[in-house]
This record gives structure tokens, C-alpha cells and sequence, in this order.
């Protein structure tokens, strides 16, 4: 392939990182503005979703071009199908980031409410998936991609505990059913998002070994594909 072509690749890469750093960003805000009631943090979530919208249609573009332009083959095909679904899962991640920050104002309205640590724990978790599975795929390497598959299994686990924490406080003040489910629907959004980033991270051992994993095509990671 011609130097322009390499050129457009590395473009391409910069672009996902670009992306994978706001779609982080603007998760790790959605639960700031849950954690400190912060209403203003949360709408800056909603309103930043319309640019990780442009970014994933520009990059689609880009790859669709590429692919027409210089019909790739082998890896570097790979590389162009693979991008083309992480940058899906993507703004995914994006969705579910404004998905947490509309329920930070469903807690907000209600009365103050003990938010449990494990929420701040599976962000954080969450949020390095995301970044792990993109530096993977510009690094080229399976096996910190495989690393984020077993850190999905941590986030599952404490997804369960905090769903037994919250739904203790359901019993234990009834009062605060609302806000309570709220949270709850906070953690399956978290829970979703350390699916897409196990998603990419499956897309990335595809495309630097050439082997499908994903719905236990091969027991490459511990847990299963999203």
C-alpha cells in the first residue's frame, strides 16, 4: 500500500483516540455529576453527546473511503472492519454516558440519598476498559485486550454486590424507592458499558491474531463476549 494510504491508517487511529477520550471523559463526568450533585455536569454530558455523534459518522466515513479508495486486503482489512465496529461501540459508550447523566437528575430531585462506593469503583473500571481496549488497538497488542475481558468479569461482580446494596435500601426506606432505581439503572448502564469495551477488546485479538472470540468462539478471554 502507498505512503497516503499508511497516512490515512495512522489518521484513523488518531481519530479513535480522540474519541475514546471524550467517550471516557464524558463517563467518568456523567457519575462525577451523580456523586456530587452536580446538575451542571450533567447537562454538559447531554449536550457533548451531538459531538461524539459527528466524530463516529466521521469516522465511518473515513474507513468506507478507505475502503473504496484502496480496496485493502489481509491485515489491513482487518484493521478497517475492526474499526468500523468499535467506532459503533463507541458512541455506544457515549449513549449510556447520557443515559447516567439524565439519572442524575432523577437523584438530584430527590432527597439526599447514600450513594454506594461501588459505584465510584465501577466507573473507574469501566472507564480504564475503554482505554485499554483502544490503546490495544493502536498498540496492536492481544494481550492487554485480553486483560480487559477479565477486568469485565470485576465490574460484573460488583454490579451484582451494588444491586443487593440498593435493593437492602429499597427494604430498609421505602421512601427511597425512586432514587434507588435510579441508581440501579445507573449500574446497568455501567454494566453495558464494560460490554462494549469488552466488545473492542474482542475486535482487537480478531484483528491482530485473526481469531474470533466473541460468543465463546474461542477461549481466549476468561469471560464470555458481549
Amino acid at each position: 500500500m502507498s505512503l497516503h494510504f499508511h497516512r490515512e491508517i495512522e489518521g484513523i487511529k488518531k481519530k479513535m483516540l480522540a474519541l475514546s477520550a471524550i467517550v471516557e471523559e464524558g463517563l467518568r463526568t456523567a457519575i462525577r455529576s451523580i456523586m456530587t450533585d452536580d446538575r451542571g455536569l450533567a447537562e454538559q454530558v447531554i449536550a457533548n453527546d451531538t459531538e461524539i455523534d459527528a466524530m463516529e459518522i466521521a469516522i465511518e466515513e473515513e474507513c468506507l473511503k478507505i475502503l473504496a479508495l484502496y480496496q485493502p486486503v489481509a491485515g489491513d482489512l482487518r484493521f478497517i472492519v475492526s474499526v468500523l465496529k468499535m467506532n459503533n461501540d463507541l458512541e455506544r459508550i457515549g449513549d449510556l454516558a447520557t443515559n447516567i447523566a439524565e439519572h442524575a437528575f432523577e437523584i438530584s430531585d430527590a432527597k439526599p440519598v447514600r450513594i454506594p462506593p461501588e459505584l465510584s469503583t465501577m466507573t473507574d473500571k469501566a472507564a480504564a476498559m475503554v482505554k485499554m481496549s483502544l490503546d490495544a488497538l493502536v498498540e496492536q497488542d492481544a494481550a492487554q485486550a485480553q486483560r480487559v475481558c477479565i477486568i469485565d468479569d470485576e465490574v460484573d461482580e460488583l454490579n451484582r454486590l451494588l444491586s443487593r446494596r440498593v435493593k437492602d435500601e429499597i427494604r430498609a426506606h421505602p421512601e427511597n424507592l425512586d432514587p434507588m432505581l435510579a441508581l440501579l439503572g445507573v449500574a446497568r448502564h455501567l454494566e453495558r458499558v464494560a460490554d462494549h469495551a469488552t466488545n473492542i477488546a474482542e475486535d482487537v485479538v480478531y484483528l491482530v491474531q485473526g481469531t474470533i472470540i466473541r460468543h465463546g468462539g474461542k477461549e481466549v478471554c476468561s469471560g464470555q463476549g458481549k
